[in-house]
């Protein structure tokens, strides 16, 4: 049978969920400060607390020095006793010997509680920030234990409360005591007293985590979400889109009869969810990230002043529709597309159209262009705000001519960004090389001013000088950057000098190569007879009457590197069989006789450049294609001194 205090360890083991040997670490660290408080032991001294588990009994070892004659017993040991436990120790040494006191164990359950308790309190709460550092951004549950004005406090596992601010509640909603919550771990922050763990029902992910749970296909990866806007309580939009074919996101997410996304539903509080298929095309994506809304016309601005913008047109009996109350329609399709909409009847758009084609000078020559429609144009706004009844066909001619001048608009924001694209090139083209490699700090500007024009955009010297050149005015709006920093900066850019580029080794080689191969210019250099004679020989050998065409590219696709040995292998025996049928073939033609053949005689630079011709240099090169797996081999020549042409391959 267990003795006590076995059964008080399991009992502890149970209760605070720990492992067994944090809790054995904590009792042996009590003992070891209450031998310390019992003895009044230095803290410098090396002392050890060994506990059985089974028996509960406490044995604690501490470091002595070995003496003749003992007058400490705390920290002295004789020497006959320190030879039981190593033979080898001298007088002098340091031995680690059993000093257990007696009735050691009822003193030190006394002292050393607070010691303990301490020690599991700490284990206990690392145990949870680890558990919960886990379940960061998942789903958790918990049982309401408090409500207050100013948050919710619910019980989760490892014996933790969690807390639900107001902001992070579904509003509207209530709570009871008692009642069961899913909510998602949002924050864990590590603190004395313990973690302190943020829940939150309203933020997005929270939604997120909803429909990974109701739609199997999220939770498989079959369907996407993409984007998701919410405004808690009231109305969320999801973009979703299908990893694999045939595959309906949308249908997935609501399922049969709409029993998925009733579920989440009655989970946010009623909260409305519009689940929008993900369109790689902008406009298309906003068209249905405004449902249920119907669309006309989106034309996107990519380069407008500010951020990139969207002008949606909508039929008038849609307006207030896309808007949404108190715009919140409209507020949760820019968030979930990331695009500024700007929302328009389409008598409205028509106004502000035709209105700035003849008010703005930049659209005098769309106003030309537009000179007979315009007319027609002002003649239906104005039968419209008579209330007199407007044709289909008129709505029509609206939303054509809506259509051009949002469209001539765009344009002229891409005209504008391409100028300004090719007054940068320019720019550039006056501007060394080396002064875009020269960093910022070099110009010895103070920390402030290097700071601030870096902020700005500014990281080399090259890119200061074009802003100073195109646009110096940017520099000096610069909060912090005064008419005296101007100067400085001018100074310094007008001060400033590049390192010329240094000469090509590339180049030099080349020149002395064919200052090698050409005819030899200094006075006095002769060349070796018998190499002219080879060369000559040579050269009879090579000439042929036949004109040198370019031969044909030749592939061949190999699958492992086995192949591209043998290949090589073959090319080289093929090269070598080429040789000996040149030399035979030399060979023949002089034991003919001195008359049967016959060379004209002819300019030397004729001779020279047939020669680099013939001795053409050449390489093999290997290229992966990945689309068909396999590495092509290709054969190239040497044509002349910069040029290379690809030969037959193999």
């Amino acid at each position: 049978m267990k003795n006590e205090f076995a059964l008080a360890f399991n009992e502890v083991l149970e209760e605070k969920q720990l492992p067994k040997e944090v809790i054995l670490d904590a009792i042996e660290a009590a003992m070891v400060s209450a031998y310390r408080r019992a003895v009044n032991a230095s803290n410098a001294q090396h002392v050890e607390a060994k506990i059985d588990p089974e028996t509960g009994k406490v044995i604690i070892y501490a470091e002595k020095e070995v003496v003749e004659d003992v007058e400490d017993q705390r920290t002295e040991v004789a020497l006959a006793e320190a030879h039981q436990v190593e033979p080898e120790a001298e007088v002098g040494s340091m031995v680690i010997i059993e000093t257990t006191p007696e009735n050691f164990g009822r003193v030190a359950a006394q002292t050393a509680r607070q010691v303990i308790q301490q020690r599991i309190r700490e284990a206990e709460r690392e145990a949870q920030l680890e558990y919960f550092n886990n379940q960061l951004g998942e789903i958790v549950s918990g049982v309401v234990q408090a409500i207050s004005s100013q948050a919710v406090t619910l019980g989760l596992d490892k014996k933790a409360e969690g807390i639900m601010p107001r902001n992070q509640q579904i509003p509207g909603e209530r709570f009871r005591l008692h009642d069961r919550v899913r909510a998602l771990m949002a924050e864990v922050k590590a603190t004395p007293r313990g973690p302190q763990l943020i829940l939150s029902r309203a933020h997005r992910n929270f939604l997120r985590r909803l429909l990974e749970n109701e739609v199997p296909e999220i939770y498989h990866g079959l369907v996407e979400i993409r984007s998701i806007a919410r405004e808690p309580g009231h109305r969320s939009k999801v973009a979703v889109s299908a990893l694999q074919t045939g595959v309906d996101p949308v249908g997935a997410c609501v399922g049969m009869r709409g029993v998925r996304i009733q579920a989440i539903v009655r989970e946010l509080n009623n909260e409305k969810i519009d689940v929008i298929e993900w369109n790689p095309d902008p406009s298309g994506f906003i068209a249905k990230a405004l449902s249920p809304a119907r669309v006309t016309g989106v034309y996107l601005d990519e380069h407008a002043r500010g951020t990139k913008t969207a002008t949606v047109v909508v039929p008038e009996d849609q307006l207030s529709l896309a808007i949404g109350r108190d715009g919140q329609n409209a507020r949760l399709a820019a968030k979930l597309t990331a695009w500024r909409i700007d929302i328009k009847s389409l008598p409205e758009a028509t106004s502000d159209a035709l209105y700035k084609i003849q008010s703005d000078p930049e659209f005098a020559a769309m106003a030309e262009a537009e000179t007979d429609t315009i007319s027609q144009i002002e003649a239906i706004l104005v039968k419209k705000d008579e209330g007199r009844p407007v044709t289909p066909e008129e709505y029509s001619i609206l939303s054509k001519f809506v259509e051009r001048a949002e469209r001539g608009v765009i344009d002229m924001h891409q005209a504008e960004i391409s100028a300004e694209l090719e007054r940068i090139a320019q720019a550039k083209e006056n501007i060394p090389a080396s002064a875009f490699d020269m960093p910022l700090e070099e110009l010895n500007f103070t920390e402030r001013i290097t700071n601030l024009l870096v902020e700005a955009g500014n990281e080399t010297v090259g890119d200061l000088i074009i802003q100073m050149e195109l646009d110096s005015d940017a520099i000096l709006g610069l909060n912090g950057i005064g008419p005296k920093a101007m100067e400085n900066i001018e100074k310094a850019l007008a001060e400033v000098t590049f390192p010329e580029p240094e000469i090509v080794e590339k180049e030099v080689e080349a020149e002395q190569v064919e200052q090698v191969e050409g005819e030899p210019e200094a006075e006095g250099e002769v060349l070796d007879a018998e190499a002219v004679v080879k060369e000559e020989e040579a050269e009879a050998a090579v000439i042929t009457d036949e004109p040198q065409v370019a031969k044909p590219e030749a592939v061949i696709e190999i699958d492992s590197v086995e192949e591209v040995d043998e290949v090589i292998q073959e090319e080289t025996v093929a090269d070598a069989k080429a040789e000996e049928e040149t030399d035979s073939s030399f060979e023949e033609i002089l034991a003919l006789e001195p008359d049967a053949f016959h060379v004209e005689d002819e300019d030397q630079d004729e001779i020279e450049s047939r020669q680099k011709k013939e001795k053409k240099k050449k390489y093999i090169e290997m290229e992966y294609d990945p689309d068909q797996d396999v590495v092509i081999v290709k054969r190239k020549r040497k044509r002349d001194e910069e040029d290379w042409e690809e030969d037959l391959g193999f």
